[in-house]
């Protein structure tokens, strides 16, 4: 069975959000993740220095298909630093997973179909 690790902003650090209706839409991903057969679960980080080892840990939990990396964290310009260790953070702990990027949580499970083919 094929795994994806999404990892996304904790929408309930972002300022002017609605971190329910964030939350529910991820939570919808990992349930269509089910519904096709995939394997899937959800790290949640903030820029801080918890981001680091929450990743690492997620990262190292299983040998990963994919790992998706959220829209979120690639399209605001002051989480960059942050991407970065993302990126990084996966080639070093999940050198297997190939790496894909989500616009928002709705197109999540697409973007890691596009890499598990």
């Amino acid at each position: 069975m094929s795994s994806v690790l999404v990892v996304g902003y904790d929408p309930q650090a972002l300022p002017g959000t609605d971190a329910e209706t964030v939350r529910a839409a991820l939570d919808g991903a990992l349930k269509r993740f089910a519904e096709i057969g995939v394997e899937a679960a959800m790290t949640l980080v903030v820029f801080d220095e918890s981001a680091e080892p929450a990743l690492v840990a997620s990262l190292t939990e299983r040998p990963w298909d994919v790992v998706v990396v959220g829209g979120g964290i690639r399209k605001t310009e002051q989480l960059l630093p942050l991407f970065e260790q993302i990126v990084n953070l996966i080639r070093r702990h999940a050198p297997q997973a190939a790496i894909a990027f989500n616009t928002g949580a709705a197109d999540t499970v697409e973007a890691a179909q596009r890499r598990l083919r």
